[in-house]
């Protein structure tokens, strides 16, 4: 029998917390790599466009300064890590009980911290996005009647932000953490306010989506219908990858379940994700905007057998003007009569059939 060289003096779920902080550092770095991934994709196709729309200069601004922080967040939780288990390896109780004694260490503040700003900021993209997609029908009065319910819960966002500050002050006070009693109900209310939130946005983003459904099937072409509709469109602009996980850490967190180490990464890195596969679709131009049913489109079908909408707004439209009609003297000119045959006979015939 081999000798046994395991944690003294720990109880088994102390020695799961410890297990699944480590699992959850792991999955912080992988999620960045994505991140990191999708934020050069997005910063391209941005720095493209930053002289057409002031819109795309405000999302670059925006995601960088997200990455900033997440950036400051990978980096707090792998000093997190060396802190507890390498340069306090021998504290009494083990490194889970180190890591819950010294949670007025600045590299704990500044997890709380950004933890809440990334959360934070990420709920008012996605009530925007859902402001927006209320307002592609082009009724600005139902936009605006539909509206109101978003605003309430910008209300509610900003008692989630007081609550977010109790739980990230009481979490940092010396001989508490966000498994004390006190600090675990600010922080349990917090993320309900902030979840129950983004699960009524990504209901409602959902339901509108749904309504939509038969207008862009009427209207549009069946190719052009399912890139907005489909069920990846759906899900991206829906914010749905992160419900699905936050949904997981709060029950979790709340049952004091260790697992929600884990959950708890995975819930923000998918927000992060989320965030930016939205501004993807943003910044290519396939997401939905305040006028995508306002504008009615016909499609051109080429001989590859592809399909491109081709929108009837007159201001996007532009003819080119041909050949002007021969004068009267260009008439009699034999030699200007065979030009103008020449380049009529010269001429590519494209076929447009109106969906």
């Amino acid at each position: 029998m081999s000798p046994y060289y395991g944690p003294v003096g720990e109880s088994a779920t102390t020695i799961q917390y410890e297990r699944n902080f480590i699992a959850g550092d792991v999955i912080v770095g992988t999620a960045y790599g994505i991140q990191l991934t999708l934020w050069a994709n997005c910063a391209l196709f941005l720095w493209k466009r930053r002289k057409h729309s002031r819109l795309s200069m405000f999302l670059l601004i925006y995601m960088t300064t997200m990455l900033l922080i997440e950036s400051l967040f990978v980096a707090v939780q792998a000093r997190t890590v060396q802190f507890i288990y390498i340069d306090n390896r021998n504290y009494p109780g083990g490194p889970w009980s180190f890591f819950l004694a010294s949670q007025a260490a600045a590299i704990n503040v500044i997890f709380y911290a950004t933890l809440f700003l990334l959360t934070f900021l990420s709920d008012l993209l996605v009530l925007w996005r859902c402001w927006v997609i209320w307002a592609a029908w082009g009724q600005h009065t139902l936009a605006w009647a539909v509206i109101m319910f978003p605003v309430i819960l910008l209300a509610s966002s900003f008692v989630t932000s007081a609550m977010g500050t109790l739980w990230t002050l009481e979490s940092s006070h010396p001989n508490l953490s966000m498994y004390s009693a006190l600090p675990q109900a600010y922080g349990t209310a917090y993320y309900a306010l902030s979840l129950g939130s983004n699960i009524i946005l990504t209901l409602l983003i959902i339901g509108r989506l749904v309504t939509y459904r038969r207008t862009l099937l009427e209207n549009f072409p069946a190719e052009l219908a399912r890139h907005y509709i489909s069920l990846a469109a759906v899900i991206i602009e829906s914010a749905a990858l992160y419900t699905v996980f936050a949904v997981l850490f709060l029950i979790t967190y709340a049952l004091n379940n260790p697992t929600n180490q884990v959950w708890l990464v995975v819930a923000s890195g998918c927000q992060q994700i989320a965030n930016l596969l939205i501004i993807y679709r943003l910044a290519d131009g396939s997401a939905w905007r305040q006028d995508t049913l306002t504008i009615k489109t016909n499609a051109i079908h080429f001989s590859g057998g592809s399909v491109r909408p081709l929108s009837t707004n007159i201001n996007s439209l532009h003819v080119a003007a041909g050949p002007a009609p021969p004068t009267s003297t260009e008439r009699s000119s034999p030699d200007r009569e065979s030009k103008v045959n020449d380049q009529r006979s010269s001429a590519e015939v494209v076929e447009i059939r109106a969906v």
